[in-house]
């Protein structure tokens, strides 16, 4: 497994906007697709973006369409999430994931990536 760190989160105003990065700690990641989760305190972690690479496809969950992208830099092996009109219901720690299993969906299920980060918390204040 590859460790994965996440970095860029942080406190911001309601409407503002955040970057988080995503990169592997000691050597590139190599699989099929790359995502971001969040949770928030008292909730289940949820689906939020994710990026396959067969196809360079991408896909978001409803609750945030038109405001994130997911993005990725290969030159830099880093995955990016920025996140526009950020919402105080995104508040959330975030996590960034990673798989070396093939699927033919859209990689929205926790249980498709074997690898994880630790998670960057991204605080929205109302």
């Amino acid at each position: 497994q590859v460790q994965l760190v996440e970095s860029g989160g942080g406190l911001v105003q309601a409407g503002g906007s955040l970057r988080l990065s995503c990169a592997p700690s000691r050597r590139t990641f190599s699989g099929y697709a790359m995502g971001w989760f969040r949770q928030a305190p008292g909730k289940e972690r949820e689906f939020v973006a994710s990026h396959v690479f067969i196809g360079n496809r991408t896909y978001y969950s409803d609750s945030v369409k038109g405001r994130f992208t997911i993005s990725r830099d290969n030159a830099k092996n880093t995955l990016y999430l920025q996140m526009n009109s950020l919402k105080p219901e995104d508040t959330a720690v975030y996590h960034c994931a990673g798989s070396t299993a093939y699927y033919s969906g859209t990689y929205e299920h926790m249980q498709e990536y074997n690898n994880w980060g630790q998670g960057t918390q991204v605080t929205v204040s109302s």
